[in-house]
């Protein structure tokens, strides 16, 4: 029984005594990659796919053991087209996921897309008006969903609606939004300070089955349009003139015009000039003034 233990102690200590500083970043990089996969798949119908590719693998497994002729024929061809088949069946999964890394930051500098450079006072009137339509949407409880897109561009979007190019206004948003005119149903694109698209239909959440059921399809349009993009989501609801915020697959609710209005500021604008340093400095003294 000594003799035994020793033997594996050995052998313990002569695997760990061969592996190489490549062997340790070998194994760290795959534990990242694993990490992420099991990330990307958690709690979507990825997961059972995983589940039930992993239960016929085994069974093929063990059945070729039995040296049966047609199992392992069909063993040997589920195998060799295996990455194929995994390509096909994962192609949203995989598809979100490559999305998601052009969208990072190390990825940005390098992006050859490059956009101009943004025209913050169009940018501000733009958020100014949006907040306010959303405030006065949010009284009457009418129902609105508007898209502003950013890095990622949302053709596919907006090929299914109706193409307007318009300087966003209040009564504009207004007048689209309003029920059962031709385009309320659909979302508002923003793009380049303008309001591109009106009536567009948006992608469903990957995860709809674990939305709060009391949310309407606004939401989970919502919702799904920040799964597959980077784009902030404004939803007014039609049931409670409660103004939510869906980013990165993830709904803010209770906003206000002003809680809006610094919340798109701190997304869309970029850092802060000195000028608009200055400006922000003397609003906050004035309102200090004010106060006393």
């Amino acid at each position: 029984m000594v003799y035994y233990l020793v033997d594996i102690w050995n052998a313990i200590v002569n695997v760990f005594s061969s592996i190489t500083l490549v062997d340790i970043l070998d194994m760290v990089l795959l534990a990242i990659i694993l990490y992420f996969v099991i990330k990307l798949i958690k709690e979507t119908r990825a997961e059972q796919l995983i589940k039930g590719i992993a239960f016929f693998a085994v069974a093929l497994f063990l059945l070729n053991q039995f040296e049966l002729k047609v199992m392992s024929v069909i063993s040997d061809t589920f195998f060799n087209v295996g990455i194929i088949m995994f390509i096909v069946m994962f192609q949203p999964e995989l598809r979100r996921a490559l999305e998601k890394v052009g969208r990072t930051k190390m990825v940005k500098p390098i992006s050859l897309f490059e956009t101009a450079d943004i025209d913050e006072t169009g940018c501000v009137s733009a958020i100014n008006q949006i907040a306010l339509a959303c405030e006065k949407l949010s009284r009457t409880a009418t129902g609105a969903l508007i898209v502003i897109e950013r890095q990622t561009k949302l053709g596919e979007q907006i090929e299914t609606g109706t193409i307007i190019r318009a300087v966003p206004s209040e009564e504009l948003f207004r007048n689209i939004f309003f029920p059962n005119t031709p385009l309320h149903d659909g979302a508002v694109i923003i793009r380049d300070n303008l309001i591109y698209a009106a009536g567009c239909f948006l992608p469903k959440p990957q995860k709809e089955e674990l939305i709060n059921k009391e949310l309407g399809s606004r939401h989970r349009a919502a919702i799904g349009m920040s799964e597959v993009s980077d784009a902030i989501v404004i939803i007014v609801s039609e049931e409670t003139g409660i103004i939510s915020i869906a980013e990165n697959g993830v709904l803010e609710r209770g906003f206000d015009r002003d809680k809006l209005t610094v919340y798109l500021r701190n997304k869309l604008l970029p850092e802060p000039s000195e000028q608009r340093k200055k400006e922000r400095q003397a609003r906050k003294a004035k309102k200090k003034g004010a106060g006393k």
